[in-house]
């Protein structure tokens, strides 16, 4: 199998990002005498794995499961993530040089913290592997050849008897993700799910007392409620404060849930429960029997935190000041002198405060993006188009995205090997034929 001098190839792989580069290795790994192309419309490869993780790339975690993903369901991820999982990964690397060390949570990162490591080691192996790789090249149109599908652009046309559609989605935009692979996708007969930002900072209102909380950090839980209560998702973890409202690992991964949610009802909350084990009744009765101590001492001295090692073990005073002004009184008030109001107020402040969040940062600022082709519309043992035979999907074209740790990149790794080597093996298994 060979590529020809009209511009056809076997296999063409359209994005050679984490999951086109895992695509086009694992075919030719599969199916070595294949002609596989792979195709980019950004000048310099892989940015956004040089830019991920502060320039680390945080590779996978220890444990990944259908859970840790949102979108298309766990089961639906599960049986992807099974076909090419952590510990694969992990191998998988290593055979490529890129030995990974555990980090707190699970992370996984290269033992040299550098990304680049990553991205040499991936284009390394896509030269010792005979991966011819175009770029610039942008696809912009992708439709039905007379022995396959054709790709074109304003670098010319590339007609493939298969193509992996691994275009990314729209965060960082950058580093060469604008979304143009959803709009492929659907002139091919998929209907994508709604686009959002996943993993981004979210904006709250001009003038909130957190804002000038800057630099802050606190454990907390954060809830996105529907307007009679009901939680619609949850997210535990370090909340940071910025000079325009929330970020940290909690806010980054409740935020593709509260985005969504308010596109589809502007009325609903999102709560930040800042003592996530206390008790409400406990709380207010340890702030009646205050006495001549100060909120400021007391909640600076009491355990408020989830009781985990990463845990802080106090509320940061700035927050204690910002808290108090919220619930309208000072922070050196002393015990007796706090009234019945003021002390239900502290005590929501720290288990029941809404947050008002007025937007987010976009995707110039978001690590993932939420929606894409549903895995439903896909052959899961080789993520084959239902809807346009021989067309296959992996990374954040999909509708799968994780949460915080690695997870969006052990994604893009097994969905990229599972098409990868299902789009060989279709075309090996024609060629037998």
């Amino acid at each position: 199998m060979a590529a020809d001098g009209a511009g056809r190839v076997d296999l063409l792989v359209i994005g050679a990002g984490a999951a086109g580069l895992t695509a086009a290795i694992w075919a030719k790994r599969s199916v070595p005498e294949l002609a596989v192309t792979a195709v980019d419309g950004a000048r310099t490869l892989g940015a956004k794995i040089l830019v991920s993780g502060g320039g680390r790339c945080n590779v996978t975690n220890e444990v990944v499961r259908g859970d840790d993903f949102a979108g298309s369901s766990p089961r639906a991820v599960d049986k992807v993530l099974r076909q090419f999982d952590a510990v694969r990964t992990r191998e998988w690397f290593a055979s490529l040089g890129v030995v990974l060390k555990g980090e707190e949570d699970g992370k996984l990162f290269p033992v040299t913290d550098r990304a680049q490591t990553v991205l040499e080691a991936l284009l390394g192996e896509c030269h010792r592997a005979g991966v011819e790789l175009r770029h610039p090249f942008r696809v912009d149109a992708l439709g039905a050849g007379e022995a396959g599908l054709v790709a074109a652009g304003p670098q010319g046309t590339i007609g493939a008897r298969r193509v992996v559609l691994a275009t990314g989605g729209c965060s960082l935009p950058k580093t060469g993700s604008d979304g143009a692979g959803f709009g492929l996708a659907r002139e091919l007969g998929h209907r994508p799910t709604e686009a959002a930002p996943a993993l981004v900072p979210l904006v709250l209102t001009e003038g909130h007392p957190f804002r000038a909380l800057s630099g802050v950090a606190t454990f907390a839980r954060l809830e996105v409620r529907a307007p009679n209560g009901r939680r619609l998702a949850v997210a535990e973890g370090s909340l940071l404060f910025t000079h325009v409202g929330l970020s940290g690992p909690a806010a980054l991964d409740i935020s593709r849930h509260w985005i969504l949610a308010a596109r589809h009802d502007p009325q609903v909350r999102l709560v930040a429960v800042l003592a996530p084990r206390a008790e409400p009744e406990r709380l207010e009765v340890e702030l009646r029997d205050l006495g001549g101590r100060t909120v400021r001492t007391v909640l600076g001295q009491r355990f408020v935190g989830a009781g985990t090692p990463s845990a802080p073990d106090r509320l940061p005073e700035r927050l204690i000041e910002a808290l108090a002004v919220l619930a309208g009184v000072e922070a050196a008030t002393p015990g007796y002198r706090l009234p019945r109001e003021a002390r239900r107020r502290l005590v929501k402040g720290l288990t029941e405060l809404e947050l008002p969040v007025v937007g987010d940062r976009g995707y110039a600022h978001a690590e993932a993006t939420a929606g894409g082709v549903p895995l439903a519309e896909l052959e899961l043992r080789s993520l084959e188009s239902r809807r346009c035979p021989g067309l296959h999907l992996a990374g954040e074209v999909c509708d799968v995205d994780g949460r915080l740790g690695g997870f969006n990149f052990q994604w893009a790794w097994s969905s990229g090997q599972v098409a990868g080597v299902g789009a060989a093996r279709a075309l090996l298994a024609s060629e037998s034929r």
